[in-house]
């Protein structure tokens, strides 16, 4: 048996999506902040976007592992 201390792997996932998910919106909020004030610069809000990109399709490869496949 696994001990209480213990995470199995699912439980690790979605303890990582849930940070992944707030990296998300954590970022979403820094753009929004720097665009409205019209003097950011606009390469360090086009590297956030990338790196929310890249969030993104991390958080979609998490959820297709967590959910399970339904054969219809």
């Amino acid at each position: 048996m696994n001990a209480p201390t213990e995470m199995d792997q699912l439980e690790v996932k979605r303890v990582e999506l849930q940070v992944l998910t707030r990296e998300h919106r954590d970022l979403d909020e820094a753009i929004a902040a720097l665009e409205a004030t019209g003097t950011a610069d606009p390469f360090t809000i086009r590297r956030l976007k990338k790196q929310k990109l890249r969030l993104k399709d991390k958080i979609a490869i998490l959820e297709d592992e967590i959910t399970p496949d339904i054969i219809a």
